[in-house]
């Protein structure tokens, strides 16, 4: 046996507690009743239902706050987002009397993503009323026919008087401040 010894032998499970083990007891069972469960008071019932459905009316209201204005902004954001696309592809704004400038465009290219962005920002520098940014989509009818009329590849920038007459050419993409001196010298002659 281990170092403690217990000599009264009617008590086996101390001596095995004594020695590390574990003692293991049979617990009873609880006797089952046999009676018929308690009928519950509709008034009770009545009024837990209600406090459920108050509760969930809450937390739909809740999860409603909280997620209308979440889809609200995305609408609007992809709203004015599409209509900016639209807006830019219109190019028969060209020669209605401001400066344009209008980027061939395919919207698969990764150049042609980067010359827009740098031009985007390019374009911050300057009122909005003082030049158009047009977009001339190569993969549409009307963009493949433009760039076929002007002989530019994409990743191309046209520079327009404000009578539609194109007076430069800026091939590739450029980073921002030249573009910004190029579009900056262009409003300066024809603005």
């Amino acid at each position: 046996m281990g170092r403690y010894h217990v000599a009264d032998d009617t008590a086996p499970h101390l001596s095995l507690a004594i020695q590390g083990c574990p003692s293991v007891k049979k617990q009873r069972k609880k006797p089952q009743s046999k009676r018929a469960p308690k009928q519950a008071d509709p008034a009770v019932e009545a009024e837990t239902a209600r406090s459920e459905s108050r509760r969930k009316f809450l937390r739909l209201a809740r999860n409603t706050a909280i997620a209308l204005p979440v889809l609200v902004g995305a609408t609007v954001f992809s709203v004015q987002s599409v209509q900016a696309t639209i807006c830019e592809a219109d190019l028969t704004k060209i020669g209605k009397g401001k400066p344009s400038v209008v980027q061939v465009h395919d919207p698969n290219c990764s150049l042609c993503q980067q010359l827009q962005r740098q031009t985007r920002k390019a374009l911050k520098s300057f009122d909005d009323e003082a030049v158009t940014f047009l977009v001339a989509d190569i993969n549409t009818a009307e963009g493949g026919a433009f760039a076929a009329r002007f002989g530019v590849p994409h990743v191309t920038l046209l520079l327009f008087d404000g009578d539609g007459e194109m007076v430069q050419i800026v091939r590739g993409p450029s980073d921002t401040d030249s573009l910004r001196e190029i579009i900056g010298a262009h409003l300066a002659a024809y603005g």
